[in-house]
C-alpha cells in the first residue's frame, strides 16, 4: 500500500503545475461550473494513468514509438491549443441548455485527454521516477507498479477536484464583463502555449 501512497503524491505533484490544461480547467470551471473543470481533469488524469502504465510496466514498444513521434504529437497538440484558445477568446458567456451541457461534458473530457496525450515526454518523467522507486518490468513487482499507477491517477484527479472546488467558490464574484475578460485572457494564454509548443519543435 506504500506504493499507492507514493503514487498519490506523485499524481498530485505531476498535475499541480499550472500549464495549458490548468488554465483550461480554471476557465471551464468559471464559465460552466465545477463539474466541467473536474471532468476536464478526469481526462488529464486518464492520460497520466495511461503513460504511467507504459512506464511502470515497461511497454517499450509503445514507449519508443510515442517518443519517436514526439515532435509531431507536440505540433498537433499545439495546433489544437491554438484552436481552443481562439474559440475561447471569441466566445461569450451564455446560459446553456441541458443538452448543450451534456455534449460539452464529453468535449471537456476528450479535449483534455487528447491534449495530455500529445505530450509523450511524460513517459520519460514517469520512467525516471519509477526507476528511482525501484519499480520496473521485473517479476514480483507488478503489484507494486499497479498500486503506483492507481495512486498516480487518484492523485491527479484529486488535484483537479481541489482546483475546481476552489475556483468554483469564487466564480460568483465575476459579472458578465469580468467573464468576458477572463475569456480573452485565457484564450491568449492558451494560444501562447500552443504557439510555443509548435515553435519548440521546429528545427
Amino acid at each position: 500500500m506504500i506504493f499507492l501512497f507514493k503514487g498519490l503524491i506523485l499524481g498530485l505533484a505531476v498535475a499541480a503545475p499550472i500549464g495549458p490544461i490548468g488554465v483550461l480547467c480554471i476557465r471551464r470551471t468559471i464559465a460552466n461550473g465545477r463539474t466541467s473543470g473536474i471532468i476536464s481533469g478526469l481526462g488529464t488524469a486518464t492520460a497520466d494513468m495511461f503513460y504511467g502504465c507504459i512506464a511502470a510496466f515497461g511497454v517499450n514498444t509503445i514507449s519508443d514509438f510515442l517518443l519517436h513521434i514526439h515532435s509531431y504529437l507536440q505540433i498537433i497538440g499545439g495546433i489544437y491549443l491554438i484552436y481552443l484558445g481562439y474559440h475561447i477568446f471569441i466566445s461569450l458567456p451564455a446560459e446553456k441548455s441541458s443538452k448543450a451541457r451534456s455534449t460539452n461534458r464529453l468535449e471537456d473530457y476528450t479535449s483534455a485527454l487528447i491534449l495530455t496525450l500529445t505530450n509523450p515526454m511524460t513517459i520519460v518523467s514517469f520512467s525516471a521516477i519509477f526507476m528511482g522507486l525501484g519499480v520496473g518490468n521485473t517479476t514480483g513487482k507488478y503489484m507494486s507498479a499497479r498500486f503506483l499507477v492507481i495512486g498516480v491517477f487518484l492523485g491527479s484527479i484529486l488535484w483537479w477536484i481541489i482546483l475546481s472546488e476552489l475556483v468554483n467558490k469564487f466564480k460568483n464574484r465575476f459579472d458578465q464583463r469580468k467573464l468576458n475578460w477572463i475569456n480573452k485572457v485565457s484564450g491568449i494564454i492558451i494560444c501562447t502555449f500552443g504557439m510555443y509548443s509548435i515553435i519548440s519543435q521546429i528545427k
